[in-house]
């Protein structure tokens, strides 16, 4: 069964801050929340066919997960799990201009369990109240740091 989670958020911010904000090297690190280490063993620049392989530890657990990035344009990215915990993951990043100094975060993922214990395993870990605190957390990361971005670029 394929669940889908959907989250949107605005940032005050021209698309081009949040989309380079999601274009940096090291980004993924940055949005991870600070109760979780994030290991990072390759994260490719942001092209079509790149690749991010990395080491969530959700405390005492390690939870490997490779991705590979499509679509990627100024107006967003997918990333498709290729090896991971989950049967399938596709996570689609849309940001979608609302005025001159206002975009849209659109996260809309669509991700399947495996059955057996495999499947018992990955709904602990990725039940739908935690992605909503994940991406809730990722949205005030992503706000702050545009922020700090744009009022230094201003300083300049």
């Amino acid at each position: 069964m394929v669940h889908v989670f959907e989250f949107r958020f605005r940032v005050a911010a021209p698309v081009s801050a949040v989309s380079a904000f999601h274009f940096e090297p090291g980004i993924l690190k940055q949005l991870t929340p600070p109760l979780m280490i994030m290991q990072v063993h390759q994260f490719d620049p942001l092209s079509d066919g790149s690749i991010g392989h990395f080491t969530m530890w959700m405390g005492p657990i390690p939870v490997r997960w490779k991705a590979r990035h499509s679509g990627v344009s100024p107006t967003g990215f997918t990333d498709t799990q290729i090896e991971g915990p989950m049967k399938s993951w596709v996570h689609t990043h849309r940001f979608n201009s609302i005025s001159e100094a206002e975009t849209e975060v659109h996260e809309h993922i669509e991700y399947e369990h495996d059955s057996g214990l495999r499947g018992i395993w990955s709904r602990l870990l990725f039940p739908q109240p935690a992605l909503y605190v994940l991406f809730r957390i990722r949205a005030w990361i992503t706000r702050r740091e545009v922020r700090k971005r744009l009022a230094a670029a201003r300083a300049v």
